[in-house]
């Protein structure tokens, strides 16, 4: 009988454990840190995903190229490219036979891709965000209809089956397809996930410093994964960095589906919330239109320089591809200081938002235009670091101020209007990798970074038109209303009756702003 104690106590121990972490998981703050933890890891793997082919996509592309052409003698060249020194001593051995120009000419090859591999690497890298901005529109929608945690789980899975593919892609088609596929898991994955966190942490300063982490995290996926990937790739095997992100995305959809429960009947209540602002209507909104433009133009230098600077160092600087892998490396600290710096900021001065947007554009722009200019490996590096810093300073800033527009002029539900935050990213990341090399080789790489820099410098003013939106007045929206608690007793009765009113549907009074003059046309356009 002695032994069978342990045993019966064995399930009675296993069930306070349960008790316990579900009484963990029921404490709203705990729950949303769950939350904000499981974002995190989603946006982080979906760009750990998008840098992780970098280093690796250029041998594929080229490899599978080389095989219907060349012969077996030419077909051991196709290993990664040598160095200077290598390459005349491969000359040297090649001269001894008696046909020494043509094993010279193949063995130059793979460090000068041609012009058909540099078309379709470009469109491989664009394919991901031409989908994701096809998808967008659709996707914002359906998250407002659906609420937040089954469209992540969804995305999440979607990145899951992209990674599998990518990790046994053996030939041009395979990977193009898994590269589309991962767009459609991001349309889901990544608009989800920032409207939930708006969603948990509706009051500032928590909203910034929140959406603030999860760029810090995006920001450190971006750099890390193609060193991540280099490494993997050639010391563990061309699988061996794909399975580790399949694997990482696996254990976050399985800790999502233990915290949020997308298919319980608590899940269906919330997917029952008032139905958010459909995003024609959205992308009509003024204030919404600056801060899209905003993030849009911020992020074309980074997008059109990452597919170009690589080749600009090697002629400019003699660099290798580890130089061209390793300058954005140190570009993570000072993003990281520009989400810092943000957030605090905007803990004291709130109604600032924009004056941190239209510095980062600043910087953005200026950064851009010294790029040219730098001739040497530091120079450069501390160029970057300018661009990730500004980047920083207004994806912080107006990330937050999408959700806060949102809560004051329409319904607080935020999957359409972080849908169209997305749009203004892939717009950029789709045309850079096919569009830049192409403005390089027709007008120059100085004047692609000079066009760029005088773009972001001149938008900044732009932002003067949101100066005035940091005060206006938060509406108690139909959401607001339906998930509040009735008011009690007759004084928060009247109180609630007697708000005033500034037009006959009942928003609140705001204080003027430079959009005024058009708010009868917005309304028209939004009722029709």
């Amino acid at each position: 009988m002695e032994p069978e104690a342990p045993a019966g106590q064995a399930p009675a121990a296993a069930s306070k454990l349960s008790e316990a972490v579900g009484a963990a998981l029921q404490d709203p703050r705990r729950q949303r840190r769950l939350v904000l933890v499981i974002v995190c890891v989603a946006l982080f793997l979906d760009n750990m995903l998008y840098m992780v082919i970098v280093p690796i996509v250029p041998y594929y592309v080229h490899s599978a190229s080389e095989k219907p052409t060349l012969t077996s003698k030419v077909c051991v060249t196709t290993l990664p490219p040598p160095t200077p020194a290598n390459a005349s001593a491969d000359t040297v051995n090649t001269s001894e036979s008696s046909t020494a120009a043509m094993p010279a000419t193949s063995t130059a090859q793979p460090q000068y891709p041609t012009d058909n591999e540099d078309v379709k690497i470009g469109v491989l890298f664009a394919s991901k965000a031409i989908l994701q901005l096809l998808v967008n529109p659709l996707s914002g929608t359906f998250i407002d209809r659906m609420s937040y945690d089954l469209p992540l789980l969804m995305g999440l899975g979607v990145l899951f089956a992209s990674t599998v593919m990518f990790a046994f892609a053996e030939d041009y088609a395979t990977l193009f397809a898994a590269r589309s596929l991962q767009g459609l898991g991001s349309a889901f994955a990544d608009t989800s996930g920032i409207a939930m966190i708006a969603d948990k942490y509706p009051e500032e300063p928590e909203r910034s410093r929140a959406l603030g982490l999860a760029l810090a995290f995006i920001s450190f996926g971006s750099l890390v994964a193609p060193p991540f990937g280099g490494f993997l790739h050639k010391f563990v095997g061309k699988t061996a960095p794909f399975l580790v992100l399949a694997m990482v995305s696996l254990l976050d959809a399985l800790l999502l589906l233990v915290v949020a429960k997308p298919f319980s009947a608590a899940a269906r209540a919330r997917a029952n919330l008032p139905v958010g602002t459909p995003i024609h209507r959205l992308m009509l909104d003024p204030y919404i239109a600056v801060v899209a433009g905003a993030l849009t133009t911020c992020n074309i230098p980074l997008a059109f320089l990452e597919p170009t600077i690589a080749t600009w160092m090697e002629h400019t600087m003699a660099a290798s591809e580890w130089d061209a892998g390793i300058a954005w490396l140190p570009a993570f600290v000072p993003h990281v200081l520009g989400v810092y710096l943000t957030v605090r900021l905007a803990a004291r001065y709130p109604h600032l938002q924009w004056l941190y947007g239209a510095f980062g554009l600043a910087v953005i722009g200026a950064s851009s235009c010294l790029v040219p200019a730098c001739r040497s490996f530091a120079p450069l590096v501390v160029s970057l670091c300018g661009l990730c810093f500004g980047i920083a300073l207004v994806d912080t800033a107006l990330l937050p101020t999408l959700a806060f527009l949102v809560d004051v002029r329409h319904v607080s539900v935020y999957g359409s209007v972080y849908a169209i935050a997305d749009i203004s990213y892939c717009v950029a990341y789709a045309l850079g990798p096919i569009v830049a090399g192409h403005i390089v080789h027709s007008l120059g790489f100085e004047q692609l970074s000079l066009v760029m820099g005088l773009a972001n410098l001149l938008y900044a003013p732009v932002l003067l038109l949101l100066r005035n939106v940091g005060r206006l007045k938060r509406s108690r929206s139909e959401r607001d209303v339906l998930l509040d608690e009735p008011p009690q007793g007759l004084y928060d009765a009247v109180r609630l009756r007697e708000r005033p009113l500034s037009d006959r549907e009942g928003a609140p009074r705001s204080p003027p702003g430079p959009f005024d003059a058009c708010e009868d046309d917005y309304d028209y356009y939004t009722r029709s």
